[in-house]
């Protein structure tokens, strides 16, 4: 008995002993080869809070502490989830963003080329052009005159379907659209400035027959929150706001949904994507939600069956208005901040939504106005969080690079912060509005309403009412690819051209200000008349035989 227990002890010790040696071996190859990762998308690893990880794992956990005063705690969460992930992971792994994160050991560890471990934050390589190389692979970038050429083109082609039958509300759509067509040429006008419209006599005779003819039908159908209960505050605040305006306004809207030429749908994509429970928090889970209330109103009256929905219209801010919306509601005129034409949105046929960050349901047109031009010292300004593959990009190129360029991560979120980012907006000449995840910006309106040039770096962005305004006259556009030459582009345009952008800034600020009660050409109008562009340009009556 006593032999038979040595026997055991000694095959014990040699079994401890061989793992130990094999895991010796085992470290000894990782430390000298690394792990090899089976995944072709593997990034290069980085080293976070004192563990090393795939920068995969970083980002599904990076805390987005970096917030940007313009950039709230729904917008964080909602853009962090809206499936632009490898997008981002492309560029964090490549450019330094200082994080405060913690992550778990990964199971794909390469330990291999220790220089890329740098403790509390995300390494960088010199050359981040490439970056936008691949950004570029997904998609061909299309240029603010090519975007000119599809607005043309949508114009003198329509698509829309033909009615099922005849209605006396498209004559009356058609005889508007011959007066359009005819307007007497007008020069200029009280108030505005004939050089920021693409045509200022369509414009003006447009707008005055909506004002004396449009008529709007709201379906009462739709429970709240998602449907009826608007939302003025925050990132979204677009979409609320316009619900809430539209639902009040007495001038518009008809009981009979016989008088109508268009119709409302009251949803929020926002409440959509926030109140219902997990089993529909995919985007396909959510669309089928809107195909549900779109098959209800369609059995309960005749108007979306007559023409496919073309006459029908919705107000979208939130990133996934586009995808909820564009299979079941594709003929519809949709206005999206999201207007990105890389993912389906249609120049001519839906409009492009401007995103305004309201933080005061009270006081919606707050801190507007800014310095005089020759105030304004600072060349150019950024600041906020680095959401997307862009942002990093930016702030790494830009950062501390020059006296006069004030290019910054997130700013304090303090009430000071909030007033020094305001004065910044106001003494700086242009304002950088880089796109996020998706390619819409706040930054576009905070501008204008600060009186600073827009500077737009978003590829494939249509830029709010973009039928009836001319951008370039306002607005400096550059190719994201172009980022590294954002100074010299600036300072390459002439002091008069600045002056006389700047003050074109000043006249169509009026366009771009929320009222309690709305006035004439102010957003609720100016959404509504896009929506009314739209429907005109495509309307048709039933064919004769």
């Amino acid at each position: 008995m006593r032999i038979l227990t040595r026997l055991e002890r000694f095959d014990i010790r040699r079994l401890l002993s061989g793992i130990i040696v094999t895991a010796g071996l085992v470290v000894l190859l990782v430390l000298c080869f690394g792990i090899p990762c089976r995944s072709s998308f593997c990034l290069s690893p980085v080293k976070v809070s004192g563990i090393v990880a795939n920068s995969n794992e970083v980002v599904s956990v990076v805390k987005t502490e970096i917030n940007h005063i313009n950039d709230d705690a729904e917008y964080e969460e909602e853009t962090r989830n809206n499936g632009s992930s490898r997008d981002n992971v492309v560029a964090i792994s490549n450019v330094k963003v200082q994080l405060n994160v913690s992550v778990n050991s990964s199971p794909n560890v390469s330990l291999g080329k220790p220089e890329m471990a740098v403790e509390g934050s995300v390494l960088v390589r010199s050359n981040v052009l490439p970056i936008l190389k691949r950004q570029k692979q997904v998609a061909a970038t299309v240029s603010i005159s090519q975007m000119n050429s599809l607005l043309i083109r949508s114009l003198s082609s329509s698509h829309s379907p033909k009615p099922r039958w005849s209605s006396a509300r498209d004559s009356e759509m058609l005889s508007a659209k011959s007066e359009i067509e005819n307007a007497s040429v007008v020069h200029e006008s009280l108030g505005l400035d004939a050089s920021v419209y693409r045509n200022i006599s369509k414009f003006l005779r447009s707008y005055d027959l909506m004002e004396r003819k449009l008529r709007v039908y709201v379906y009462k159908e739709g429970k709240k929150p998602i449907f009826h209960r608007p939302m003025p505050r925050g990132i979204y605040a677009s979409e609320g706001w316009f619900m809430k305006l539209m639902e009040s306004n007495k001038k518009f809207l008809v009981k009979d949904p016989r008088k109508a030429h268009l119709f409302y749908i009251p949803v929020s994509i926002k409440a959509l994507r926030t109140s219902l429970g997990r089993d529909f928090q995919t985007p396909k889970g959510l669309a089928d939600h809107l195909e549900e209330y779109v098959d209800l109103i369609a059995a309960k009256y005749k108007f979306w069956n007559r023409t496919a929905g073309a006459d029908h219209f919705l107000v979208a801010c939130h990133d996934w208005g586009n995808k909820l919306t564009k299979k079941h509601m594709s003929n519809s005129v949709r206005a999206l901040c999201n207007s990105n034409v890389a993912q389906g949105f249609r120049i001519g046929i839906n409009t492009a939504l401007p995103v305004t960050y309201i933080r005061s349901a009270e006081s919606p047109i707050e801190y507007r106005g800014g310095k005089t031009p020759s105030e304004r010292k600072i060349l150019a300004f950024f600041a906020g969080s680095m959401h997307g593959y862009l942002r990093p990009i930016l702030v790494q190129l830009w950062e501390n690079k020059s006296p006069d360029m004030k290019i910054f991560g997130p700013m304090p979120r303090d009430p000071q912060g909030k007033k020094q980012y305001r004065e910044y907006m106001k003494s700086s000449r242009y304002c950088i509005c880089a796109r996020g995840y998706e390619v819409h910006t706040p930054r576009v309106v905070e501008a204008i309403i600060n009186e600073c040039v827009p500077v737009i770096i978003a590829d494939n962005y249509v830029p709010p009412f973009f039928e009836v305004l001319n951008w370039e006259e306002f607005a400096v556009f550059v190719e994201e690819k172009d980022i590294q030459n954002l100074r010299n582009i600036l300072v390459s345009i002439p002091e008069e051209r600045y002056i006389g952008m700047q003050a074109r800034v000043k006249t169509v600020q009026q366009h771009f200000l929320w009222h309690k009660k709305p006035v004439k050409f102010d957003l609720f109008h100016m959404i509504l008349h896009s929506v009314w562009h739209s429907r005109l340009n495509r309307v048709k009556t039933k064919s004769r035989h």
